[in-house]
């Protein structure tokens, strides 16, 4: 586990240009290095800090990068040479770079809580750094992930030294965008999503770990640190197994990993007040920062992100940030930016040559808001610029989704067997006039398996990306529906919207669907996937119960893809009740969940008519 985490802590420096192997030594002729910094915050708490600066005397801009993972240089008695390269890039651009631990972990001080104390922490490392002889007074924040998740929250507490911002798969840091309610990847249309699960396992370990005394010194600390990394040496769980425990909350206890914020955040509800409370970035919160926002086709939360893209560039809300919000769209994996090859491979489908100068992007970011550059780089920076699968091309828009994208309706329609591919679900452009609803049965204890999907940090259990569900649509319990093959090209670029008529012998239970693209020779590959707890159907402030097989409308969460079909190919969808472990089973009883062992069985419904216009929307542009 801890050797998976430096990887992902690795991953935002690696958007950073490759030198080769930069050891300490030559890093040093370039740089003062500043190791074990114990950076003071408000309440007397330190903060663990890496300072790399040019050795020329003078004011320079500054690049910061807080994490909560592990970069100690001496790691199980072996120098971790990547931060070097990172910094000999920043430093020889003339940036200071500085590395910074959130609270609570490795070498700082105090108790971790991922929701908690990064807002105000943050804001004091931007007065702390630029109060520094060698700062211009001038920040930019990058990184990945949950070196991304507390730029957003800290942004808007309106720091006059943070400049600007390159967050990149961020999704951990959205709260509540609209309705969306993800809170931070939590949750997906109420639904829990998994990751957080196996994620926390190797995370939580703040309560219980060994610390230096408060008088050590930063020559001590720097000594010691090649003897201890304070990283917990966690036992690898098969998470393909793990994740079926029964209940839920349980599911790190009976691990024997470490008690944390998960036993408290598995309780919460989608609306719960202690979202609001911490490091999460809302819909009411001010927003004024320049922002270069970079998100993944597969990753976990590609709708929220671009959702929180939008919010900022209205600017009714954000008049002074809406002119300086760009987007970048990749098709790869979480945080897998700068792996895409010639030939990149996601999953088990081909998407062509997606690589991109990030690089260059990320310092030409840099040095028009940190040293004021007249590098034109607003004039000729794409707003958005997007990867479209299928076509394997890089694209430009101003807006999101693209203004020649015109909004298609498709309904659900079959003769009442739409069950597995071999069904007769169809996709049709106008609904039928009688109800055939199709009917399959959800067994909590015999779910849909998670097969490729938008996913990360979940172990061994579900590898991310795109693969072929075919074999996947011969389940009974999965309704399919295509449309007529396509004779001409088509491209859906946007967000998806869906709405379902559904019912149901359960007092509550979740429905999900998946977007898929089917080759000329059967090959169905997954685009994206979304859930919806039926109890949150009118909002997540309240939770209304289904009377038994009365029909409800659901609105799913939206999806989101760019993804050309050329003619010969199909579009499809696929709905059932569960892609676990990706979102948690419900167990259908109308219960807390999360407390549950025993659940029913439900046999739910899809209904399709004129009454019941059970529909997806789609975002087309016609070839």
């Amino acid at each position: 586990m801890k050797k998976h985490l430096l990887i992902l802590f690795l991953l935002p420096l690696a958007l950073f240009g490759q030198t080769g192997t930069i050891t300490l030594e030559k890093l040093k002729e370039i740089a003062i290095v500043d190791q074990k910094v114990m950076m003071p915050m408000r309440d007397g708490i330190r903060l663990a800090t890496d300072i790399y600066r040019p050795k020329n005397a003078g004011k320079y801009p500054v690049i910061l990068s807080k994490t909560p993972y592990n970069f100690n240089q001496w790691i199980d008695g072996k120098e971790m040479i990547r931060q070097y390269e990172a910094a000999y890039d920043a430093v020889k651009k003339g940036y200071v770079y500085i590395v910074q631990n959130e609270r609570g972990r490795f070498f700082s001080e105090g108790v971790w809580d991922i929701l908690g104390t990064p807002t105000t922490d943050g804001y004091d490392a931007f007065t702390w750094i630029s109060s520094q002889e060698w700062s211009n007074k001038k920040i930019g924040t990058i990184g990945c992930s949950s070196t991304a998740e507390w730029q957003m929250a800290v942004a808007s507490l309106d720091h006059p030294a943070h400049f600007a911002l390159i967050p990149q798969g961020f999704g951990a840091g959205v709260g509540r965008i609209g309705n969306l309610y993800e809170q931070g990847n939590w949750f997906r249309g109420g639904a829990q999503q998994m990751l957080f699960t196996s994620w926390l396992y190797g995370v939580q370990n703040d309560r219980v770990r060994p610390m230096f005394p408060a008088d050590i010194t930063q020559e001590e600390l720097i000594r010691v640190s090649r003897n201890f990394d304070l990283a917990p040496e966690s036992p690898k769980v098969d998470w393909g197994l793990a994740l079926k425990h029964l209940p839920v909350q349980d599911i790190i206890k009976n691990v024997d990993g470490p008690i944390g914020i998960y036993e408290d955040m598995i309780r919460r509800k989608p609306n719960d007040p202690k979202w609001y409370q911490g490091g999460l970035f809302h819909d009411n919160m001010p927003f004024n920062k320049p922002s270069y926002w970079f998100v993944s086709w597969y990753d976990v939360a590609s709708t929220p992100n671009i959702a929180l893209f939008n919010l900022l560039r209205d600017k009714s809300k954000f008049p002074k940030a809406a002119d300086n919000q760009y987007l970048v769209i990749a098709p790869t994996l979480h945080c897998s930016f700068k792996r895409a090859t010639e030939n990149t491979i996601v999953g088990e489908r081909s998407v062509g040559d997606a690589r991109l100068d990030y690089d260059a992007l990320t310092y030409s970011w840099f040095d028009y808001w940190l040293k004021s550059e007249e590098n034109g780089i607003k004039s000729k920076m794409p707003r958005v610029q997007y990867y479209t699968m299928g076509s394997n091309k890089w694209q430009q828009s101003e807006t999101w989704p693209p203004m020649d994208a015109k909004a298609t309706t498709y309904y659900l329609s079959s003769a009442g067997k739409a069950n597995t591919k071999n069904g007769n679900g169809s996709l049709v452009l106008s609904p039928p006039k009688t109800d055939q609803a199709d009917e399959f049965v959800y067994d909590p204890l015999n779910p849909v398996p998670s097969f490729g999907g938008n996913v990360c940090c979940i172990g061994n259990a579900i590898q991310g990306g795109s693969f072929d569900q075919q074999t996947m649509e011969l389940r009974e319990d999965i309704l399919v529906y295509s449309t007529p093959v396509l004779t001409e090209d088509v491209e859906i670029s946007g967000f998806i919207e869906s709405v379902l008529y559904i019912s149901s012998d359960a007092k509550d239970t979740d429905f999900t669907l998946k977007l898929i693209d089917v080759y000329p020779d059967g090959k169905a590959y997954n685009l994206d996937e979304t859930i919806q707890r039926v109890r949150y159907r009118e909002g997540y402030e309240k939770e209304v119960f289904m009377e038994k097989d009365k029909v409800y409308e659901v609105k799913l969460s939206a999806l989101s893809t760019s993804n050309f079909f050329p003619k010969g190919h199909q579009i499809r969808i696929e709905i059932s009740s569960s892609n676990f472990p990706r979102f948690e089973r419900n167990l259908n009883t109308g219960g807390n969940n999360f407390d549950e062992s025993k659940g029913v069985i439900a046999k739910n419904k899809v209904h399709h008519s004129s009454k019941y216009p059970s529909r997806i929307i789609l975002p087309m542009i016609k070839k």
